[in-house]
Parts: C-alpha cells; sequence; structure tokens
C-alpha cells in the first residue's frame, strides 16, 4: 500500500458499494486491480475463488494474474479467475450446457469459419455478390453485442436489404445450433441470456462470483454489460477501471456510455479519479489534456506529472509520403545516435496499415530493425488453415471444427440444409459428424444426392487416412492435395494469379515443415499413424508458440497502428500522417464521429514517455495521383506555445547549423 498515491490507495479500500475508478493514461490501473485483489483475500478474509477479474486480452489477463501471484502469499490465491470476457462467458458455457441446449465438445467458429458460414448461406439464397460478406458478418456481429435476436432484427428492417441480413442472421444462428457450434460474440451473448432468463443459474454465479472486478469498462459492449449487471445484483461488489477518453472502439460495439449508465443502475456509485501519470512528461499531458477537452465529457479530469516540464513536441512538415517515411527513418538513427538509446525505444504509429508501406522500405533501406505489430501469422493464413484442417482431421476424425472447415474447401455440392441436418443428427446421437456421416439413421433425414456426397467425402478421407498411415505420409499428403485440385481452386478464388502462386507455396512450406518434423522423429518404435498424428501436434504447438512471439521483445522499432498501440507505452514516438482524412480518418468525417478520432490521436499522444514527433505531408498520392492535403483540424487545438514547427517555413542558415552541430557534437560524445 506504501508504494500507491492517495487516490489509488482509496480506490483500493473502498469496498463499500460499486466504485468506478476513472483512470487516466499510465496513471497505475492494474497496481489498483491487482492490490485490491490481494486487500479483497488478505484483509477482508475473502476466499481467492469468490472473485473474479476480467480484461480484454490474454496477454492483460496474464500480467495482472501474475501480479496478484507476488502479492498474495502461498495458497491464498488458489481459485482466483483472472480471464478475458470471453473466457469467462466460455467457462459459464461449458458449465450449462444441458440450460443452454449443447452438448459437450461444442465448437467455437472463429471469424474466418463464421464468414464461410455466412457465404454459404448467401450463396444458397442466390446471392452471389460476396463483397457482402464482411458487412453482413460485422452486422451480425453488432446485432449479438446489442443482444438483438434475429426476429427483433426482422422487425427493426426499414428496407428490403436490411430484411435480407435479417433472414441470413436467422438461418446463421440455426446452422450453428445445429452444427453444435458458437461464435465469438456468442460466448457473452448466450450467458446473458441464461442469466436474463433463468434465476437458478443465476443465483449459482452470483454465490460463486461473490466480487468483481473489470478492467478498460470503456471497452465493453451491450452484452458484455448485461452479464456484469447480472452477475454483480443488487449487492454492488463491483470495481471497474476506465477511460473515457481511450474509448476506441466504438466500430466493434464498445460503448463508452457504459460508463454513465452505472450512475443510473448503481445510484451509490462511488467515482474515485486517478489523474497522477507516471509515464509521460507534462508537456505531452498538457497537449494530450487541451486536445481531449474539446470532446463533450460526463466526467471531467486533467493529468499531472511528476517527471518535468520535458521537450517540447515537434510537427514536422514535409513535401511527400515518400520524404516523411524518410525523414522518419534517418530522425531514428539521429536520435539513437543522440540520446544513446535503444531501437526498440522507438514507436512508429498510423491511422491505417497502408501507411506501413512506404516506412518498411525506408527502414529496410537504412537497414533498421523493425516489427509490425498485428502482422498476419503463417498459421493464420487461410490456405493454412485449410490444409491444417485436412491434417487435423485425419489425425482426429472427431475433429467437428475441421471437418466444417474442409468439407466444402474447395466446394462439394454440400449445402447448409445438408450439413445442418447432419449436425442436429450427430448432436442427438452424441457423436462426431464425421462418424454420422456413415450411420444407416442419416438416411431418413438427408437426400439421396447429398448423401452420396457425404459418404463419397467419407470414403475418400479413410482411403487418405490409410495412405498416410500405411506409406510415405508427405507422399500421402501430397497426393491429397492434389486429389482436391487445391491449387485449382486458389486460381479460382484468388484475385491474381500471382497472390495464387504465392498462397500455393505457403502450403508446400507447410508440407516440407511435417517432412522435416518426422526426420527429426528418431523413435523407431512408433507406428506411422503415431508419427504422422506427432507432426501435426508439433505443427499446432508451433502455431501457439507463433503467436506468443508476436510479442516482440527484441531491439527492434515497433510499427503499429493507433488502435494496436493502446496500453502500450515507448520512450519515443512518431505519429504520421496527421493529416485531414488520414486523421481524422475519411470515413469518420463523412459519418460524424470526430470524437473517437479525437480520442485515438488523445490514445497517440500518451504513448510517448519522452518525446513525440508528428509529421504531415503537403502532397499524398491518392489513387495514383498527386493531391494537396490539408493538415489535420486536431493540429489547431494544440497549445501552440509547446509545439516546434519545422517545414512550415523556409528553414534559415543559422538553424541548420545548429542542427548539424548538435549531431557531430552528439556522435562525438559517443567516442569520448
Amino acid at each position: 500500500m506504501a508504494q500507491l498515491n492517495p487516490r489509488q490507495k482509496e480506490a483500493v479500500l473502498y469496498i463499500d458499494g460499486p466504485c468506478l475508478v476513472l483512470a487516466g493514461a499510465g496513471s497505475g490501473k492494474t497496481s489498483v486491480i491487482t492490490r485490491k485483489i490481494a486487500y479483497l483475500i488478505e484483509q477482508c478474509g475473502m476466499p481467492a475463488r469468490h472473485i473474479a477479474a476480467v480484461t480484454f486480452t490474454n496477454k492483460a489477463a496474464r500480467e495482472m494474474k501474475e501480479r496478484v501471484g507476488k502479492l498474495v502469499n502461498g495458497r491464498a490465491s488458489r481459485g482466483l479467475t483472472v480471464s478475458t470476457f470471453h473466457n469467462l462467458g466460455l467457462n459459464i458455457i461449458r458449465r450449462e450446457l444441458k440450460h443452454l441446449g449443447y452438448k459437450s465438445g461444442f465448437t467455437i467458429f472463429d471469424a474466418e469459419d463464421a464468414g464461410a458460414l455466412i457465404k454459404e448461406i448467401m450463396l444458397k439464397d442466390g446471392d452471389l455478390d460476396t463483397d457482402l460478406i464482411q458487412n453482413v458478418q460485422h452486422q451480425i456481429s453488432n446485432w449479438k453485442s446489442g443482444l438483438v435476436e434475429p426476429q427483433q432484427a426482422l422487425e427493426m428492417a426499414e428496407s428490403a436489404g436490411e430484411q435480407t441480413w435479417a433472414l441470413i442472421y436467422e438461418r446463421y444462428n440455426k446452422a450453428l445450433r445445429a452444427y453444435n457450434a458458437v461464435d465469438f460474440d456468442d460466448l457473452i451473448r448466450l450467458p446473458s441470456q441464461l442469466f436474463a432468463s433463468n434465476e437458478e443459474v443465476l443465483g449459482r454465479w452470483r454465490q460463486r462470483i461473490r466480487y468483481l472486478l473489470v478492467d478498460e469498462y470503456q471497452d465493453t459492449n451491450s452484452s458484455q454489460y448485461e452479464l456484469v449487471k447480472h452477475l454483480v445484483g443488487h449487492r454492488g461488489a463491483l470495481t471497474v477501471v476506465g477511460d473515457d477518453d481511450q474509448s476506441i472502439y466504438a466500430w466493434r460495439g464498445a460503448r463508452p456510455e457504459n460508463l454513465s449508465l452505472l450512475k443510473q443502475d448503481f445510484p451509490s456509485l462511488q467515482l474515485i479519479k486517478l489523474e497522477q501519470n507516471y509515464r509521460s512528461t507534462a508537456r505531452i499531458l498538457k497537449v494530450a489534456n487541451e486536445l481531449i477537452a474539446h470532446n463533450p465529457h460526463e466526467f471531467d479530469k486533467t493529468l499531472w506529472s511528476e517527471l518535468g516540464l520535458g521537450e517540447p513536441l515537434r510537427l514536422i512538415r514535409c513535401t511527400t509520403e515518400d520524404a516523411e517515411a524518410e525523414r522518419v527513418a534517418t530522425e531514428i538513427l539521429t536520435q539513437r545516435l543522440r540520446r544513446q538509446c535503444k531501437f526498440r525505444d522507438f514507436a512508429v504509429l498510423y491511422r491505417g496499415n497502408h501507411q506501413s508501406r512506404l516506412l518498411e522500405l525506408k527502414l529496410q533501406h537504412h537497414q533498421i530493425p523493425y516489427n509490425i505489430s498485428g502482422g498476419t501469422s503463417f498459421f493464420a493464413r487461410a490456405e493454412i488453415k485449410d490444409v491444417m484442417g485436412y491434417l487435423r482431421l485425419l489425425v482426429n476424425p472427431s475433429d467437428d471444427n475441421a471437418f466444417l472447415r474442409v468439407i466444402n474447401t474447395p466446394r462439394r455440392q454440400i449445402g447448409t440444409g445438408t450439413l445442418e441436418a447432419l449436425g442436429t443428427y450427430s448432436t442427438e446421437r452424441e457423436i462426431s459428424l464425421l462418424t454420422a456421416c456413415e450411420e444407416v439413421g442419416l438416411q431418413s433425414i438427408i437426400p439421396k444426392k447429398g448423401l452420396e456426397r457425404l459418404q463419397g467425402f467419407c470414403a475418400w478421407l479413410h482411403r487418405v487416412r490409410d495412405n498416410c498411415h500405411n506409406n510415405d505420409p508427405i507422399a500421402a499428403i501430397r497426393e491429397m492435395i492434389e486429389d482436391i485440385d487445391y491449387e485449382g481452386w486458389l486460381y479460382q478464388n484468388t484475385t491474381t494469379p500471382t497472390v495464387a502462386e504465392k498462397r500455393m507455396a505457403n502450403v508446400w512450406i507447410l508440407v516440407d515443415s511435417i517432412r522435416s518434423s518426422l526426420e527429426k522423429n528418431e523413435d523407431e518404435t512408433l507406428t506411422g499413424e503415431e508419427r504422422i498424428n506427432q507432426a501435426v501436434a508439433r505443427l499446432v504447438l508451433q502455431d501457439l508458440l507463433d503467436r506468443q512471439d508476436e510479442e516482440d521483445v527484441t531491439d527492434r522499432v515497433q510499427l503499429m497502428t493507433l488502435h494496436a498501440s493502446k496500453g502500450l507505452e515507448f520512450p519515443h514516438v512518431y505519429l504520421v500522417g496527421m493529416e485531414e482524412e488520414l486523421l481524422p480518418h475519411r470515413n469518420s468525417i463523412e459519418e460524424n464521429n470526430i470524437e473517437e478520432e479525437r480520442r485515438l490521436t488523445y490514445v497517440g499522444i500518451t504513448r510517448a514517455q519522452k518525446t513525440l514527433t508528428m509529421t504531415l505531408t503537403k502532397t499524398r498520392k491518392q489513387f495514383g495521383e498527386k493531391v494537396e492535403t490539408t493538415y489535420s483540424r486536431f493540429l489547431d487545438e494544440l497549445p501552440e506555445e509547446d509545439i516546434e514547427r519545422e517545414g512550415f517555413s523556409p528553414v534559415s542558415k543559422e538553424q541548420l547549423e545548429k542542427k548539424g552541430a548538435e549531431t557531430f557534437s552528439s556522435i562525438k560524445s559517443m567516442f569520448d
């Protein structure tokens, strides 16, 4: 407790009712949550198994759990729940399968699986414009996170198009249920609905979770808010930590107004503000405060720091985007020498992923190591997931998710109606989809053509499996890929032949890695089946490790979008593209959603610990044409006296000489 400031201490000790901790950027909110958990266990005598803390990412949950483990002695923390919202929902669904009408071993559809199912439904309905798939998927996700059921969506439809989308939503839900599957949004939606309709189940979970702590509360959507409300009930044993100024996920259903709703639903809510920032200099915070003051606020707060005034922020105007990327690259080289720091101390933030292309080229040219956050993992690529689906099904015929992924990839003219009937049958019989295909009882519910196609697929898969286990497994896998003409399917379903060629090359890299894995396995006592099973299991593990490795801790400059930067901090930050239609983004201008773009800029500014440099260009290429740019409206909202401008007027000879002398001096001092 001695390490906490007075406001942090107040937030930890307050347990008399619901508490909202309004935590500004860099104000030590994780310390408050972890110490409050420790306080509840060690000072208030609450068993850890009755405490739950929820957040939004596995990384945040992992960090929180580790920190609690250091604060709480021995076994006292055993049984504590620290998880993401989705993991909490998954845990509830697993324990309440009977009430929800699912059988054990249900499948979770990721975004790609869900998109494939929606595509199938749209094709069946005769809508071949598959460009709509992402929009439909996004709308269905919004309906689910807003707890809007298909019938309600249908009633609210204001056009024929909206009615069609609502009907697709209805078919999608039916198909998921038939497949004994849920999607990511269902992990929150289903528990929320169950608690609303079943007092007995709700009472049991309230008895289980007697104190709830929620991190990043401004990012909750409607279904998450309802889940929290149900679990807490009238006891008010709740602490939420959030910052309305850092709510930047409206596009995926987040509702910053949930902070305001707390006052209505919990009238005795205690508000505690954390305004001392432990990350940035006073000047950076002053600029951030003045910017965000242009947004309307229900809760006012002003960040402050004891880390000194700090250097002025710099605003550099370049001629073109090429010059901008070149300037950022050379700046990083120069500043690294001047300040005697590491490459990892620098981050370049941008509004859209497309802005990273030129930056990458310039960093490569100057041999500057870099890491792009949020890049696509090898195993996340569609072609790898497809082939891995076949391999998973070969080693585990009960893998229903793998079955659903590959059954129509490439297309085998097995429609969603046939698959729904198969799913319903397998659920009733409590067997896998593949096993169900071979049962005689299926004849009574699936038409002859559909049944023949399913049985043909099963017979083929068994042949591949036998070939894989009894002969050369690599030759068998290659033969399998050729049998389904996966390469031809890629060429048909990819924008250009070059892209198809690259994707097929990835498939052969995967096959080669299996060959390598088999060669390294020197255990001669294993059967062919055991060897191939081990090789595929290693690949699945490699996928998990690759995802962990994305948290790159080597000495590299970090490139990332403003959205991806939330929660991170860097000594030196470059915020590029400070122009209208980039930041704020064109879509947000058209939708009149400037407040969220301002919050996004605020997030970018408050990532910086010591220095912040913003850049913009005079001209930028759009659709191959060079156009004059307009500087971002947000620049007019920053305090002029705290910003040094460059490129807005001719540079004097004295300024150039001064800058050159500073650089030379810093290089000389290295050798001194």
